[in-house]
């Protein structure tokens, strides 16, 4: 999704508009919208819950369960409803305790990128100058890089882990939220209410809290529900390569890692974290074209 389609602010008078029931009955009649919630929802709750829902632990060995296929397929065991790996532990545990990381992953990278990018974004639009010019200059430097190189300075300082990879990819994603950020506060600032909350002597930090940020936040939402699954992907990419999470602790990016030699015998143990990525990925995204429509007043007339 361009940001630039999300990026232009809304009125005063729009905000509490999209929240109306209108809306949010034509988003549970979107078939896209409803899909990604539902799966969405489901995915926080298994993530939420892998502990309780969870058969096995997800580094519970068992080498003489080594290799059982799922039950789909001859010699399945009732017990291990979607096989094992070369080690005996059990997939369908994996890929459950895999959903937490790729939630933690995909909430708290999007989290600490839009908290950077936010803030530079309405420092820079409300204030301008040259700090200003200077932080768009880094985004720009930034942008030139791809987000691996960065990844593989830190890691390769720091070591891989789940903590890492959530700074990696914060990092990485920040320079979207920050031009959003500054293109809408500086349509936002020369809006009436706030000339008039300025010529009512409102210092700058209650324009900024009380005006700015209510007003921009729309289209940075939507847009950040747009970065959460290219998040789980860039956890996914670097697990795959080594430099993500550390084993055992399991994620699927780091399960396709392990078991692509398995790819043309037990084809099951590539195929199920790669579908499962694939499913949740699609349905964030289906579920952020539902809020654009439930939000964006300028979107939601089209429709």
């Amino acid at each position: 999704m361009d940001a630039a389609a999300i990026s232009a602010p809304v009125g005063a008078r729009d905000v509490a508009a999209p929240l109306s029931v209108p809306a949010w009955r034509r988003l549970r009649k979107s078939p896209q919208a409803v899909f990604g919630m539902t799966v969405v929802v489901a995915f926080v709750l298994v993530a939420g819950l892998a502990g309780w829902l969870a058969p096995y632990d997800y580094d519970d060995q068992s080498l003489a369960d080594s290799l059982v296929p799922p039950v789909w397929m001859s010699g399945a065991r009732s017990s291990h409803p979607l096989g094992t790996d070369e080690l005996g532990r059990d997939t369908l545990s994996r890929l459950i305790f895999g959903a937490r990381t790729s939630l933690i992953v995909g909430i708290f990278s999007v989290g600490l990128a839009g908290l950077i990018g936010i803030t530079v974004g309405v420092v820079v639009g409300y204030f301008e100058g040259r700090l200003g010019g200077f932080l768009m200059r880094v985004a720009d430097v930034q942008y030139s890089f791809p987000y691996i190189l960065l990844a593989i300075g830190i890691i390769a300082f720091w070591g891989p882990g789940l903590r890492n990879v959530v700074i990696v990819l914060g990092l990485s994603g920040w320079m979207t939220f920050a031009r959003t950020g500054r293109a809408s506060t500086l349509a936002v600032k020369e809006e009436d209410y706030v000339t008039a909350a300025r010529a009512l002597g409102a210092t700058q930090r209650r324009i900024i809290a009380r005006h700015i940020l209510p007003n921009i936040m729309t289209p940075l939402l939507v847009y950040a529900t747009f970065q959460i699954p290219s998040a789980m992907l860039g956890e996914a990419t670097l697990s795959f390569l080594g430099l993500g999470i550390k084993p055992p602790m399991p994620s699927w990016g780091g399960m396709l890692a392990q078991n692509r030699g398995f790819l043309t015998t037990q084809p099951w143990l590539v195929f199920l974290p790669g579908l499962s990525l694939m499913t949740v990925a699609l349905a964030v995204n289906q579920l952020g074209d539902g809020l654009l429509d439930l939000l964006d007043p300028r979107v939601r007339g089209r429709v």
